[in-house]
This record gives structure tokens, sequence and C-alpha cells, in this order.
């Protein structure tokens, strides 16, 4: 079974690239930081990835026989920000008709997706010892859609395919066996309608609504994604293809249980139900099972000792 676990890239260590690999974990995720922090840390990210040092953890996991995969917020960083001010067509149309550069940008518009394609693939050369899967997601909010008179008529999943697959166009460019993830997370769990997706698009679903109401975070917006969450992924599988199909867990992940805020909670070990859940993807088709495992690096263990994932790597190795 492919498995995979994703850190922050301040967080890698032989430690981890250890613990992963003696667990049975097949893939080490680096995951910068998103949200209102995403082209931040994505810069961040592409600066670290040109060091010695990262490059030589990077060399040490693959000579433990891990694969590495970068997952990152990506779309506000590929079309700068700074353009609205001469090129506001770029951006998104808002609900109240107002071209804004908050949130991603206009699927409609071809010199946005191209300058976002050409991004995609440059990033494939930077990303160093990269597997061929590649994650550059639209950027970390609700409601990020273009409501512009060429887009209005395409629901969110249309718009994020539709420049998905301008990107891996281009990507198959500079790496012919190159696969882009398309991420069904908040507004994107329906399926597309009226775009279809291309060679190379496979599927990541990321139920994140249902730890919301986990974790007590019980807005209506996260009590129907949870439920939403649950009646599509079966959907989705079907929709997108088994073939490289991933789910995207919170099991290990210490920022949501920290609330995306340092010092970090102490982290008591995955759910009860992880081994369940596992199964039950691994019977709907899910042939990589992930999950996010942040805010459990040097920092943490200097306050509360090595985090305890053990329960998590005892559920692949039995599922």
């Amino acid at each position: 079974m492919k498995t995979s676990i994703l850190i922050h890239p301040s967080e890698l260590s032989r430690k981890w690239i250890d613990r992963m690999a003696d667990g049975g974990v097949s893939t080490l995720g680096i995951h910068p930081e998103g949200g209102g922090s995403a082209i931040a840390s994505l810069g961040s990210l592409l600066q670290r990835v040109k060091s010695c040092e990262f490059c030589g953890l990077a060399d040490y996991a693959l000579a433990r026989g891990l694969r590495i995969e970068y997952e990152f917020h990506a779309w506000g960083y590929l079309v700068d920000r700074a353009l609205f001010d001469t090129h506001p067509e770029y951006f998104r149309m808002n609900e109240s008709g107002e071209r804004t550069p908050s949130l991603n940008f206009c699927p409609s518009s071809a010199e946005a997706i191209g300058i976002a394609a050409r991004g995609a693939a440059q990033l494939v050369g930077e990303l160093y010892g990269s597997s061929d899967n590649y994650f550059f997601w639209s950027d970390d909010a609700r409601g990020g859609i273009c409501h512009c008179p060429l887009c209005r008529d395409l629901s969110p999943a249309d718009q994020q395919l539709t420049v998905l697959n301008a990107m891996i166009r281009e990507m198959k460019k500079v790496n012919p066996k190159a696969r882009l993830a398309y991420l069904a997370y908040y507004d994107t769990l329906e399926l597309p309608s009226k775009v279809t997706p291309e060679d190379g698009i496979f599927l990541e679903y990321a139920p994140i609504d249902k730890w919301h109401v986990r974790e007590g975070r019980l807005t209506d917006e996260a009590i129907r994604g949870a439920e939403r969450e649950i009646e599509v992924r079966e959907d989705l599988i079907r929709y997108f293809g088994k073939d490289g199909s991933r789910v995207l867990e919170y099991w290990l992940d210490n920022s949501l249980f920290s609330k995306w805020k340092k010092p970090p909670v102490k982290f008591n070990g995955p759910c009860e139900s992880v081994g369940d859940e596992i199964r039950e993807y691994r019977e709907l088709g899910y042939e990589d099972i992930s999950t996010f495992g942040c805010f459990l690096g040097d920092d943490y263990e200097e306050l509360y000792g090595e985090p305890d994932i053990g329960a998590f790597l005892e559920a692949i190795k039995n599922t």
C-alpha cells in the first residue's frame, strides 16, 4: 500500500526520514504552510530546496527508499498579485462584480492561465528529488472562484480543472511523465460537469470539514461540508479513476489540532478509528493513503518528547 506523511520543510530531519522509512511509509511529503502564509511559505521552500542542507536530507530520504513529493497551495504564487495594478482582468471577479487579487485568478483569462501553466512547468524543474506526481493546489479558502460573465456558469470544480488541464499540458513539456492532482477540498468536492480531465490528472481527496466537526468547530459550513465529503468520495473515485487516487487525511496533523498556531499542543496519537478508516478507503479503491503530520518537529520534541505515531504505522501495516 502506498502511504505518505506530509511535514513542513522546517521539520525535515534524519529522524523524521528514519521514522517514516522504518515505519513502512513509502513517501515523504513536503508541505509549506497554507492559509494566508501560502505565497510566502512557497517562496521560502523554493529557496530552501537549493540549499546543501536540504538536498543532503532529500538524498538521504531517497537512499532510504522514500519517494519525495511536494504539496502546496500554489495559485496565488504562480500569478503574481502585483499584476493586479496593470492587469486586473487576470484576476477573479467576486460576487459583487468587482475584480480582486484576493484568492486565485480568472480561469477565463488566457493570459492568466498561460502565466500559471508556464510557472507550473518551471516548478517541475525546481522541486529537488521530486517524484512524477505534482500537487499545485488552488488557494486555501472557501469561495475563491471567479464570478465574471465567462466563468459564472462554471462550477468551482470546472474552474479548477480548466486551470489544471492547462498546467499539465505545459508540465509534460518538461517532464513527459508528469501527473497533477485534482484536489477535492472545500468547494471542489462536486464533480466537474463541463470540463473533463486531461491525461495525467489524478484525484486527491482531502476531507478537512470532517475534522473541523471532530474538533468541535460546528459552523454550518463545516457541518454541510462534512456531510458532503461522505456523499461524494465514492463518486469522485469513480469519475477520476482509481489510478493514483489519493486520500489526504489529518490523523497526524498537529497543526490542525493546534489551530495552526505555535507553540503546538501535545499530540495524543491518531484517533482510535484510524485503522477502520484506512480499510474503508482501501475498499473504496483509494490507492494512496496520506496524512498531514505537521507541527511534530524538533520544537515539538523539545516540549513533549517524540510524537506518538505508532498507531498510524501499525494501521498501515495491518490494512
